[in-house]
């Protein structure tokens, strides 16, 4: 989850490297570090906590060294300590290693290298790499035997072998001022090329203001970086043949244009996110009458008679929406699993069965990991036991890309906010339009229905911008009476029930605050124990098959003295006598109704948070990709 950056070029590393790092804080920010190379020493400068802390420090330094990395960190291995910080050096102080993942053999390895009077500073993981780097190295200059490469880049390409885990890590040398070495293992990393100039990045945005032009590395890589060009080797050190490709993203992307929270702006992006989606995918496909076109072949879709979704936090609350839709709309059977208890307790094996892997950035391990084992475990079997794999992503360039076959890209653009906002929306495009396309060709609802359905979406987006300023204002003025508050109830029934799921989570990511989602039907069988005047309810309740179900629901908290919220339309009179507080949403079908109610549980959480003080765009102990089980 921490972000690695990394330069080598003519400009000033150490300014290059904290801009990229400032980009990338979303995927940790517990410490925060530099190494750069200058007159053939590598002065290294870390600090803990955010990436300010670490700028104040460099302030007291000259920077003129063109080649460096750098590294904000999500702890896993050590507390958010300075002396656990990345960069992590070799006894010599002449190695000097930034490091995303886990190094699953690192204890093994410690002890290996204290046999060889190593002694550790930190209580990370990372810091065996630059021992083993330096050791190597040792032995590759006393052979004098490399002739393709360098030393160095030996060094590390052996030192690679010995790591297990999930990893991706950049190396810089003193002895080699001119080569930065980079590595991936099941964790993500892109080279940036510009002129005379080259990055490493864990993800796209820390080098967006630099270049356009991008290559991932893929598992299994390792690339040398030089002044001259890019070298990509496997492990084996044989030389690999890869073209960069453009990146069409805007810098702008990056920036919060005048809003004061990345996670505001994201909110407020909506309803271009699901006009986006509208655009690439409602229109009639090429090959067949389909009223939506999502590049998929033929033979994706015969002999479907189960889905299974594997997927982790926001990305499971949209599915459980996709799961509603699949059945109700095209009558698939579907399950929506956990992917790291899918990893260790996956269903039994079933016929002509797709499995779906839903992950914003694309990296997420344990999802990766299920769908792996997924391909894996199907492998030669009969036909109809063979695996069928599709991915719903924002990162369509991302491990889940290469890993699946089929990919729908959910067209949200670039998410800065930790907590999940926009992409959650573009996410449940993406199962509006799958739905859509599997209830047509399993001739399970109407084309004619389908396309009022489709008309029906096509106004949500001007629906969305029609009341967010109106929401943010009411849910500011709740927010005064919620900043004491310790405990929420969130409830909803049928579609709705993951929204009041998802409203509960990102109250307590933004806001610390103990949230918990229940449908509506289960809070007499329980829950009701924990109302009282000092536990607020907050209710989903929109027009449809079960609105009448939730409003008794909802009584039955008032009557525990709690204060009850509504995310209702506000001219049906029922609710207006039964709901202390009511967040308007415009009415629509019931089908529809999670890309509208979704908004306002963002706002409340957003408000709330804010009014607390806290930072919600970068929320304690969490981290924007996990991509460490």
């Amino acid at each position: 989850m921490c972000g690695i950056v990394g330069y080598i070029g003519t400009q000033s590393a150490a300014e290059i490297l904290v801009s990229g790092l400032e980009k990338l804080e979303y995927r940790g920010y517990d410490s925060a570090g530099v190494a750069t190379i200058w007159e053939g020493t590598i002065q290294s400068v870390r600090a803990k906590g955010k990436l300010s802390h670490l700028k104040s420090k460099l302030e007291q330094y000259e920077h003129f060294a063109p080649i460096g990395i750098g590294h904000t960190r999500w702890a896993t291995h050590g507390k958010p300590e300075e002396h656990n910080a990345h960069p992590h050096m070799d006894g010599a102080g002449r190695v000097a290693v930034v490091q995303n993942g886990i190094i699953e053999n690192y204890r093994e390895l410690r002890d290996k290298l204290r046999s060889f009077g190593v002694e550790f500073l930190s209580e990370t993981d990372t810091e065996v790499i630059p021992h083993l780097i330096a050791r190597y190295l040792q032995e590759e200059e006393a052979l004098a035997e490399v002739t393709n490469t360098s030393y160095f880049f030996e060094a590390v390409r052996k030192a690679t072998h010995e790591l297990t885990g999930a990893f991706a890590v950049a190396v810089v040398c003193a002895d080699y001022p001119d080569e930065l070495i980079v590595i991936r293992q099941q964790a993500p990393l892109v080279i940036g090329f510009g002129q005379g100039e080259f990055f490493c990045a864990s993800d796209t945005p820390a080098i967006v203001n630099y270049t356009q032009t991008v290559l991932p590395l893929e598992n299994g890589e390792i690339a040398r970086l030089t002044p001259l060009g890019v070298e990509i080797y496997d492990f084996a050190g044989h030389r690999l043949k890869k073209q960069p490709r453009r990146l069409n993203l805007s810098p702008t992307m990056v920036e919060k244009q005048g809003f004061k929270h990345f996670m505001l702006k994201e909110i407020y992006e909506q309803p271009g996110v699901v006009r986006a989606s509208l655009d690439a995918y409602f229109q009639a496909s090429t090959t067949d009458d389909s009223p939506v076109n999502l590049g998929l072949p033929p033979e994706f879709y015969t002999n479907l008679e189960q889905i299974q979704i594997v997927a982790c936090g926001t990305s499971w609350h949209a599915a459980l929406v996709g799961k509603y839709l699949l059945e109700q709309l095209a009558q698939i059977p579907t399950q929506v699993q956990y992917a790291s208890e899918f990893r260790y307790a996956p269903t039994p094996l079933t016929a002509n069965t797709l499995t779906i892997g839903v992950t914003q950035s694309g990296e997420t391990a344990d999802t990766l990991a299920a769908l792996a084992m997924e391909k894996e475990r199907r492998q030669g079997r009969e036909d109809k036991y063979q695996a069928k794999l599709l991915g719903i992503t924002n990162r369509p360039e991302s491990s889940l890309g290469y890993l699946v076959p089929h990919i729908i890209n959910t067209l949200a653009g670039i998410e800065i906010g930790v907590a999940a906002t926009k992409t959650f929306t573009a996410q449940l495009m993406a199962f509006y339009a799958l739905a859509i396309d599997l209830a047509y060709r399993q001739r399970t609802v109407s084309l004619d229905k389908l396309q009022q359905i489709i008309a029906q979406l096509r106004q949500i987006p001007e629906a969305i911008e029609a009341n967010l300023d109106k929401q943010e204002k009411f849910t500011e003025h709740l927010a005064h009476d919620f900043a004491e508050t310790t405990d929420f109830i969130f409830l909803g029934r049928g579609i709705n029930f993951p929204i009041a799921l998802e409203g509960a989570l990102k109250l307590k990511e933004i806001s610390y605050i103990h949230a918990e989602g229940y449908p509506a039907g289960e809070m007499k069988h329980g829950p009701i124990a924990l109302l009282d005047a000092k536990v607020p309810v907050v209710a989903v309740a929109v027009p449809g098959s079960v609105y009448e179900k939730v409003i008794s629901n909802a009584q039955e908290a008032k009557a525990r003295d709690s204060r009850l919220i509504g995310v209702t339309p506000v001219n049906h009179g029922e609710a207006a006598d039964v709901f202390n507080d009511m967040i308007a949403v415009p009415e629509v079908d019931e089908l529809l109704s999670p890309l509208l109610t979704v908004v306002p549980l963002q706002l409340l959480a957003y408000q709330i948070a804010a009014r607390r003080g806290l930072d919600v765009d970068q929320p304690r102990n969490l981290a924007k990709s996990v991509t460490v089980e």
